[in-house]
């Protein structure tokens, strides 16, 4: 394999996590900065009440979200097999 064919399937490989990533990252970023703003208006301070709901929308995303991952997932794979058999 050439420096340009690593680099083009390291590319691959970091897009296709971001791609992967994204939703729960942008949904945790959300409820976070909701919660916050509910924590500072009402001026309640305490770190647990930010745990519980960001869980539940985490774990509600990837319920919803885990199909578009898991395709995402597979495509790569796919990509890299190919890639493998082909020799290069």
């Amino acid at each position: 394999m050439t420096g340009p064919e690593v680099l083009d399937v390291s590319r691959d490989a970091i897009y296709t996590l971001i791609m992967v990533a994204s939703p729960v990252m942008v949904v945790g970023l959300a409820v976070g900065v909701v919660i916050s703003l509910f924590q500072a208006l009402t001026q309640i301070q305490e770190m647990t009440i930010a745990f519980v709901p960001k869980i539940l929308a985490v774990f509600a995303t990837l319920i919803i979200a885990l199909p578009f991952m898991a395709e995402k997932l597979h495509a790569e794979m796919l990509r890299i097999a190919a890639r493998i058999a082909s020799g290069g």
